[in-house]
């Protein structure tokens, strides 16, 4: 069994609706097991990311960057950081915002940057944009063009659940490609053979 978890912070709901897709997503394959994880509970127990092969980040871009809790949640590892304890541990991530660009990649430049710091293994999102192939642009697979993680826009003060279908579409494929890749990559532990992991 190979476990991952999505690790988000979601002010208004937003970034939760993506999350549980995303788990939809993971869970399409047999043999992953998949947990949501509040960044703000995180930030006081960073020890838990030990028990997971693979962790998928998820933050609304807030002037972009990551939101405060969220950030607070990444501060908390340092810590694993001096240690290196999620070494080899699969990462990606996803973030939504208002807008169809909203300096969303700026946002996952810093998770990126985050995985790199950790000697995490980042996992893209390698969906071609569906429209390109003549489906309609908001039922169109990552219609936004992100390759460096999932993109997802809800318009502002719309309703939680209000995505067109083409990013709660691309949030399950999104998870399912990252339950693939560490799949096939076998969830590498961070620590070594032998070593106990306590948390």
């Amino acid at each position: 069994m190979k476990t991952i978890a999505i690790v988000y912070h979601s002010a208004h709901g937003h970034t939760a609706h993506i999350a549980r897709h995303v788990l939809e997503g993971t869970q399409s394959l047999p043999g992953i097991q998949t947990d949501l994880l509040q960044a703000e509970d995180l930030a006081r127990t960073p020890d838990d990311l030990l028990h997971y092969d693979g962790v998928i980040l998820g933050s609304p871009t807030y002037l972009g960057g990551v939101s405060g809790p969220f950030k607070t949640f990444m501060d908390a590892t340092g810590r694993l950081w001096k240690t290196q304890q999620l070494k080899n541990v699969l990462a990606a991530g996803f973030t939504v915002s208002s807008l169809p660009a909203g300096d969303k990649q700026s946002t996952l430049v810093s998770m990126f940057v985050f995985a790199m710091q950790h000697g995490m293994v980042w996992v893209g999102n390698p969906i071609l944009p569906e429209q390109h192939a003549g489906v309609p642009y908001d039922e169109a697979a990552n219609r936004l063009g992100s390759w460096s993680g999932l993109m997802a826009q809800a318009g502002h003060g719309a309703a939680a659940d209000a995505f067109v279908p083409g990013d709660t579409k691309t949030a399950r494929m999104f998870g399912q490609h990252f339950a693939e890749t560490l799949q096939r990559l076998g969830g590498v532990a961070a620590h070594q053979p032998g070593e106990e992991v306590t948390a």
